[in-house]
């Protein structure tokens, strides 16, 4: 028997747990799938999100459950959906299908899957990713404070950029762009006059221990002494869901949606870091799940009405 719900949540991070908070307030029912596989595992320490700077994404995840738990129109399932399919002939609900056959059909549903990242190829990065090692100055910029540090970036646009926005947080920067010759002449003199160094030469590996960086060591160029630093990452969409519904996406891979999340797909919504993918941050996704859940209580409610 296919279960029936008013919403579908697909997504168990701030994104999709503010959802689930919003509609279960709203006495709607609603199914949150989280397959408990989050970006943010790495991270020890999430900051930026007022009453909860500091807080470790385990320990946020589990106040946030044990709030929706409050409220018994949600219920959260440890599921990985696989695939979702709008159903016009049957009332225009959506059709689920979880990792273990299972079949959902849900009015509507909000799309908060999440992003997935790459770092640079480097040796060992990720043992030191998350731990002396990130990606977001205002996320971790205040604990490196002062310190020795490296950015590791192999675009134009981050290796330039980001020595600019760090050195509010310290003026002992090295930009180590990885065998990868993208900053002109210009823009290395420019660095320059604010003691901001560029080594252009490839990491051999990264040096250290517990996943605290000390050195960094180069293929041909002598070693440098750093304490943490940041990276700069490619992100990716989780899931395939978003654009296997023919939801529109824009040039940096962001879904699109209007002020109350709405999708270019009737009846869906998205979330998170998925519309907002070059900004991510723990405060924003939990906001952009609210805008959503109240964006789809809203449709509901005009379509009982009409």
């Amino acid at each position: 028997m296919t279960e029936s719900v008013d919403c579908a949540i697909i997504g168990g991070g701030p994104a999709g747990l503010n959802a689930a908070l919003v509609l279960g307030r709203a006495r709607r029912s609603a199914l949150l799938f989280d397959d408990n596989n989050p970006r943010n595992a790495v991270t020890r320490h999430s900051h930026g999100f007022i009453t909860r700077d500091g807080v470790s994404p385990a320990e946020f995840r589990a106040i946030g459950y044990a709030e929706i738990a409050k409220y018994p129109s949600v219920e959260a399932r440890s599921s990985r959906i696989l695939s979702v399919n709008r159903q016009e002939n049957e009332g225009a609900t959506f059709g689920l299908v979880a990792e273990d056959g299972q079949k959902f059909r849900a009015g509507s549903i909000i799309l908060a899957t999440g992003l997935r990242e790459t770092l640079p190829a480097v040796e060992d990065i990720y043992n030191y990713y998350g731990r002396s090692l990130f990606n977001c100055p205002y996320c971790d910029g205040w604990e490196l404070r002062d310190k020795p540090l490296v950015i590791i970036a192999e675009s134009e646009q981050a290796a330039f950029h980001l020595p600019k926005v760090i050195y509010i947080w310290s003026r002992d920067i090295v930009v180590c762009t990885n065998g990868h010759p993208v900053l002109s002449n210009e823009q290395k003199l420019f660095l320059d006059r604010y003691g901001i160094r560029v080594i252009e030469e490839k990491i051999a590996a990264l040096v250290g221990s517990a996943g605290q960086l000390a050195a960094i060591t180069f293929e041909n160029h002598p070693d440098i002494e750093r304490s943490g630093g940041f990276v700069e990452i490619q992100r990716k969409h989780a899931t395939a869901l978003a654009q296997d519904l023919g939801c529109e996406i824009d040039e940096k891979g962001s879904i699109v949606t209007d002020d109350l999340g709405r999708t270019s797909i009737k009846g869906a919504y998205a979330a998170g870091d998925i519309v907002n993918i070059m900004q991510n941050q723990l405060v924003w996704a939990a906001a952009s799940g609210s805008r959503a859940a109240i964006g789809m209580n809203t449709d509901l409610t005009a379509g009982f009405f009409s």
